[in-house]
């Protein structure tokens, strides 16, 4: 019997690139910038930073847990600058769990993200819909076109 969780947002995608190609968009800080934020810090080890700045207001930060190349990557997260107030999500206040299995020739990515505010889960929801389709874009060799998250530089 499954339990559902409702304190998480469940995602998944199928992008047309192998496990080995898609898993340093979430370790490698100039792959990343190709498809969520302006500017990364990453350092892809247990107890290393996790750092996205999307945008002046929109700092994600949190600190990497677990990575396995090229299957799973898992991360705290949550928001610089935002600490208090309703709708707070302070870092490394929630997890965000990538998973990535071999589809054909391509690869199946599942992403929850754990322990956010009910208040919160909407707009992550949001979130991951978008830059889950830019990071299929990219993957791919695409172009996901311009970030609409991000200003222009």
């Amino acid at each position: 019997m499954a339990v559902e969780q409702r304190d998480v947002v469940e995602r998944e995608v199928r992008i047309a690139a192998r496990p080995e190609t898609v898993f340093p968009f979430f370790t490698d800080p100039d792959k990343m910038v190709q498809w969520k934020g302006r500017q990364a810090e990453l350092d892809p080890r247990p107890g290393g930073v996790y750092r996205v700045e999307i945008n002046d207001q929109a700092i994600a930060r949190g600190e990497y847990v677990e990575v396995d190349p090229p299957s799973r990557v898992v991360f705290t997260w949550g928001w610089e600058g935002q600490e208090s107030g309703p709708h707070a999500d302070p870092p490394g206040s929630s997890r965000v769990e990538v998973s990535l299995e071999p589809d054909g020739d391509g690869t199946l990515v599942r992403l929850r993200h754990l322990d956010l505010p009910e208040e919160s889960r909407e707009i992550h929801g949001q979130g991951w819909d978008l830059y889950l389709g830019r990071l299929a874009a990219v993957a791919a060799g695409g172009d996901p076109g311009q970030d609409p998250n991000r200003p222009s530089d």
